[in-house]
């Protein structure tokens, strides 16, 4: 089907279930960021590829929800369909509930699959059509209807997460969570997000592309631990490990009658962010809700001196994966054979050659000239650019080890810059350098040391729409909370052990795009008589470009910086290179 035959037959469906409007989110029943196959039903229904996005479809009108990472891509994806782009943030665009209540009439109906709609958000809707009585139906999932070839739910094997990687037992997380639990006065909590799961029960799997995790549900209880998942994917020795350490093995999908069927008077606590409407709908009314965060979510955050060794670990092995691809990327460079996918599969050749590789963490960005103002943007073989020896090179990648995950962003000139390339890349660099030097004090909030990154574009009246940094995890997903660094206030404060992205960037549609990303380590700084101060230790390890610096532009302290930095790199990672590559890296780390 096309995409205005599959957006008719959604239409057809709405008829059946007398809805005006009918919305399909980008997420899972664990409202999950990337998600398995079977869950990719906004996807199927525009051809919009972006990991962010929201459609929703009338009677008249078939729109995407995306937010400025994805403004390119979208138009580009949607083009010659029906649909339309509905650009989040900008401030002419109604978020797609306000546009809802404005273009339906009273009393109409508006549908959606409430396993794969968060809490929030259908609070949300309930409060946003109140006044004008929309009525909101959880009329199932429409699409499977439609959707004749979807792929089933993954069955694969899950795998555990040994303690010499992940630094505590199960059995140690399941009790730090009950102590977190009492105090809150909860005997229950619910985990919905596989990310949560997977760390809580050292438990890993192939079931999401780019997230290490398998497909599952739990409960933790005063007395119990509770695992929601397909026997199917359960080994004998796994099977037998979890059970040893009082874990209790249940069908997937019995997760909702455990809910249905709690006992009065439980208190249980609910992350209303990353739970679907229906199971959080399916409390009994006898029990008290605890709208919180996952206990788990700050505890994984903070990454034990275990997980930091690994991190560490895992990015001298990154490293030396990206020198021999940046070695052979200059080598092969002037045959004018080099394109966006081709570079992209083999950097995951190179890092395929670590024994402790079990796959990348993003699909990798590789963008050439003006594809590289296309913050997320993803080669296909319709977009697919040969590189030629001139313009920026945005190349974004990562990947996930047993003990590690890691995510970086370099950005070269493959030819001679412009004035206003080397400005423009310097002030980028200037902002990751600032933020990387940061000192700050307890309690303090990411929001708070953003405008650190943006403070060198914002003197010359620049700026980028999309964070400055994420948090990330431990051979986990990519992309973690609950910190962040960014314009948006999160009430989330730094604290040491956590580790986050420093990607600050610009983009010229149609010209080149620069980001520059190393992820960093909050750790204590001094303490003074005004309190204990924290800083940022940069953790990647890998050469910034210096042909497109200004250095007029620089100051002696980022000049010392970008040295320094440049000394640890090699220092680092040489003693693991032959010398073909050592002699690569010298050059490349070289004072400036």
């Amino acid at each position: 089907m096309t995409i205005n035959e599959r957006i008719a037959k959604v239409r057809e469906m709405m008829k059946k279930y007398n809805l005006s409007a009918y919305i399909i989110p980008s997420t899972d029943p664990h409202i999950s960021e990337y998600v398995a196959n079977c869950w990719l039903s906004r996807q199927w229904v525009s051809g919009f590829t972006g990991s962010a996005g929201t459609v929703v479809i009338t009677n008249e009108v078939a729109g995407l929800w995306t937010d400025s990472r994805y403004f390119l891509q979208g138009e580009q994806q949607l083009a010659g369909s029906e649909f339309q782009l509905f650009k989040v943030g900008l401030p002419e665009t109604l978020d797609y509930p306000e546009w809802l209540n404005k273009n339906l009439k009273t009393g109409e109906k508006v549908g959606f699959d409430s396993t794969v709609l968060p809490v929030t958000l259908y609070k949300k809707l309930v409060s946003t059509f109140s006044l004008k009585k929309i009525e909101i139906v959880d009329s199932y999932d429409i699409i499977s209807e439609v959707w004749e070839d979807r792929p089933a739910i993954p069955q694969d094997k899950i795998f555990v997460q040994p303690v010499k990687y992940a630094g505590k037992s199960r059995v140690e997380k399941f009790n730090d969570i009950r102590n977190i639990m009492n105090d809150k006065g909860a005997d229950t909590h619910l985990f919905c997000t596989l990310d949560d799961i997977n760390w809580t029960f050292n438990i890993r799997g192939y079931d999401v592309t780019y997230n290490p995790v398998a497909i599952c549900y739990a409960l933790i209880t005063n007395n119990t631990a509770e695992l929601y998942i397909d026997s199917a994917k359960l080994t004998d020795e796994i099977k037998a490990e979890l059970i040893n350490d009082g874990v209790k093995l249940l069908p997937y999908n019995d997760i909702f009658a455990r809910i249905a069927n709690l006992p009065a008077g439980s208190n249980i606590v609910i992350d209303t962010a990353r739970t679907n409407a229906k199971l959080y709908y399916s409390v009994p009314s006898s029990c008290t809700v605890i709208e919180d965060m996952n206990v788990s979510t700050k505890l994984k955050a903070i990454k034990n001196p275990t997980e930091v060794q690994g991190i560490k670990n895992a990015m001298r092995r990154d490293c030396v994966a990206m020198v021999k691809f940046w070695n052979w990327f200059e080598k092969n460079l002037p045959s004018g054979e080099l394109s966006e996918i081709s570079t992209g599969d083999k950097m995951k050749e190179f890092r395929q050659q670590s024994e402790m590789f079990y796959g990348e963490s993003f699909g990798t960005i590789a963008g050439y000239k003006g594809h590289g103002a296309i913050v997320h943007y993803g080669a296909t073989e319709e977009s697919n650019s040969t590189i030629y020896p001139d313009g920026f090179f945005l190349f974004d990648s990562g990947a996930q080890y047993f003990d590690g995950t890691t995510d970086i962003t370099r950005t070269f000139h493959l030819g001679t810059p412009t004035e206003q390339e080397k400005m423009d890349y310097t002030l980028v660099l200037k902002g990751h350098i600032n933020l990387s030097l940061a000192k700050f004090p307890l309690n303090t909030r990411g929001s708070q040391l953003d405008v650190l990154a943006r403070k060198f574009l914002w003197d010359n009246r620049m700026q980028y729409m999309h964070g400055t940094g994420h948090g990330v995890g431990c051979f986990m997903n990519v992309h973690e909370g609950p910190q962040s660094i960014r314009m948006d206030e999160n009430p989330n404060v730094l604290v040491p052990g956590m580790f986050t992205s420093n990607e600050p960037g610009l983009y010229r549609t149609d010209q080149y795009g620069i980001r520059i990303e190393n992820l960093v380590l909050t750790v204590e700084d001094e303490k003074s008589e005004f309190g204990q101060f924290l800083k940022f230790d940069t953790m990647t390890l890998f050469p910034i470009e210096t042909k497109a610096i200004n250095k007029d532009l620089l100051t002696e302290l980022e000049i010392k910086w970008l040295n320094d930095y440049h000394q640890f790199v090699y220092d680092e990672v040489s003693p693991m290179l032959d010398d073909e590559h050592k002699a690569w890296l010298l050059e490349k780390t070289k004072a400036i």
